[in-house]
């Protein structure tokens, strides 16, 4: 291995001293930003001292989604919105479909509702399983200071080995494989329609799902185990975790079934006060009563906060109206896990860290893999239920479409659609506000609060950067999904320079 690692750590050197640049020591600028969807970027400002003014997480990148939805017939956005991203097309589909069933007035059999389900576990573990070894599961497993050309899935299998990756890439491959048998596709699945999914389910597909799902609850268990060698069992870690440096006091929202346990699939939104006392439960279709967005002259993205709480900044603590998702927010927003194996990990993680709710930022990777094991066993549970195999797996919708909102936990947090059409059944306002927005002002205070613990007198080692990077990483952001316009203009600057670099002109927009 090290003799693939050899050339491979020069070039990332490289690509790192390039994507850090330097201003009279005065601005730090990483760009671009590493393991996350999507592109981003971060601005440090330091002052004359060399101790962090500002740091801003920046997203450069527009996507005008809900603009160009405008004008299509509805049924095409479960397949238009899951191109917003490749790694959680299921979840932008699933979303989008259940928002059909609203606008057309439909409910689904029973049969629909669990393969539905039965799919999006299956998608939920496969994208859990993919965030703690590729994206943010490096930094622990290989470490925070380990060199950049290390920080990723080779260096993972350098510290875990060759044999137990390959059982990492074997399970992603069958759980993909399922998604497709019955999604159509693995990527852009095309199986979900307003009331109810596309084909009928199989006793051939029950059996390759039973036997997926055993090995799945297997797998999850496994990687706990090795979260416990390989970060809990190190008192460097845990202190990094429990820092101050990545803790912020918020609201926390999240599904949560009848009994206020954590659900992907359905139920009422949760929220959560920073004590942990529940603040406000309500369904979907009330979502705008709740949340409502910000915006900033310096990035794409939009920030969402408690609407009647009003805007109060960039704060945490007691005058705060932001709130967090993802699954340490599924944690703190919840009662508990309703599979008995997770719902044990639940108890042991709110244990170990204290009281709840957890309000330290690194505790979503911990917290991802309490949900990898619940997603794997109702899968399992799901596998086994034959009313998968009923005949009626769809109703077919008679009623004229009118408005809908669907909402599903994305890996990444609360994702949100809102569709209002024509009697034709025609977009004529899109609203989509996935996770990453949910998050967003939360996570630019992380990488902040992050960069001002960590940053002192001008020195910024390459091990600093990337702890930097690390507060936002732990939020497994999806950039690409985040960024979008409403009425579909966002703000820009155009510097004009000649040919050696130097600035002549500027054109501008502003918000409008």
């Amino acid at each position: 291995m090290s003799d693939v690692l050899s050339p491979m750590q020069e070039i990332w050197n490289e690509s790192l001293a390039n994507a850090v640049t330097q201003d009279r020591q005065r601005r730090i600028t990483i760009d671009p930003v590493t393991r996350l969807e999507g592109h981003g970027k971060i601005e440090v400002i330091l002052d004359d001292a060399g101790e962090v003014e500002r740091a801003y997480f920046q997203v450069p990148e527009l996507r005008g989604f809900e603009k160009f939805l405008q004008g299509r017939p509805v049924e095409e956005m479960p397949q238009i919105t899951s191109r917003i991203c490749g790694v959680c097309p299921t979840a932008h589909h699933m979303a989008a479909t259940k928002a059909l069933d609203a606008i057309y007035h439909v409910t689904p059999p029973q049969a629909a509702k669990k393969i539905r389900e039965l799919v999006y576990c299956t998608f939920m573990v496969e994208d859990h399983t993919l965030h703690f070894y590729y994206l943010g599961g490096p930094d622990f497993i290989v470490g925070p200071g380990a060199p950049a050309a290390q920080r990723n899935i080779l260096g993972v299998i350098e510290r875990v080995g060759i044999e137990n990756v390959k059982r990492v890439i074997s399970i992603r491959q069958r759980l993909r494989n399922l998604i497709a048998l019955v999604g159509g596709k693995t990527v852009h699945p095309v199986f979900g329609v307003p009331g109810g999914v596309a084909k009928r389910f199989t006793p051939e597909m029950q059996s390759q799902f039973q036997q997926v799902a055993e090995d799945a609850v297997e797998f999850a268990t496994f990687t706990l185990h090795l979260f416990d060698t390989a970060v809990l069992s190190k008192p460097e870690y845990l202190k990094l975790i429990t820092s101050d440096d990545y803790t912020h006091r918020t609201y926390y929202m999240g599904l949560v079934d009848a009994e206020n346990r954590v659900n992907f699939y359905d139920g009422k939104l949760r929220i959560v006060t920073p004590e942990g006392l529940e603040w406000k439960k309500f369904g979907a279709e009330d979502y705008a009563e709740v949340i409502a967005e910000h915006v900033e002259p310096w990035s794409y993205a939009k920030f969402c906060y408690l609407k009647t709480v009003g805007w109060k900044g960039f704060t945490d603590g007691e005058d705060t109206s932001i709130y967090s998702v993802a699954p340490l927010a599924r944690l703190n927003a919840s009662n508990g896990m309703a599979t008995p194996l997770a719902d044990k990990e639940y108890r042991r993680f709110f244990a170990a860290l204290g009281a709840k709710p957890v309000h330290h930022t690194l505790a979503n990777h911990w917290a991802r893999l309490v949900e990898l094991l619940y997603a794997a066993e109702r899968m399992r549970e799901l596998a086994h239920d034959d009313q998968l195999l009923d005949p009626e797996y769809r109703v077919l919708p008679t009623a004229i479409p009118t408005e809908g909102v669907g909402v599903v936990e994305a890996p990444r947090g609360t994702l949100i659609h809102h569709y209002q059409t024509d009697e034709r059944g025609i977009v004529q306002h899109a609203n989509l506000i996935v996770a990453t927005q949910n998050n967003a002002a939360r996570m630019a205070m992380s990488v902040e609060k992050a960069a001002k613990g960590l940053i002192h007198g001008g020195q910024v080692p390459a091990e600093v950067l990337n702890k930097i990077e690390i507060a936002f990483r732990a939020y497994d952001p999806c950039n690409a999904c985040a960024t979008h316009a409403l009425p579909g203009e966002m703000p820009w600057l155009v510097t004009v320079r000649n040919r050696n670099g130097e600035p002549i002109s500027k054109v501008t927009r502003a918000y409008k």
